[in-house]
């Protein structure tokens, strides 16, 4: 299946883009897609943390995607 993922702040730069359609087997969780872009995009690994949201919530690495959902690569953040 196909997702389309929304990248942000430095995952942004990391991609190069901020959006990005990539092709995953049916069925797969969030951690199956962190493994694919971790791959594909090795610097990700560096982050401290990022996080996937989607439809706009965090998902935890168990969740099954679909295509039809909105994911979003979150960078870490800090504030004070």
């Amino acid at each position: 299946m196909k997702l389309k993922i929304l990248a942000f702040g430095i995952t942004k730069d990391i991609l190069g883009v901020q959006k990005k359609e990539v092709e995953i087997a049916t069925g797969a969780t969030v951690a199956a897609l962190k493994d694919l872009l971790e791959a594909d995009f090795p610097e990700l690994k560096k982050l401290r943390s990022y996080f996937i949201a989607v439809d706009s919530e965090y998902a935890d690495d168990d969740l099954i995607l679909a295509q039809e959902h909105e994911i979003a690569i979150i960078p870490p953040v800090s504030g004070g």
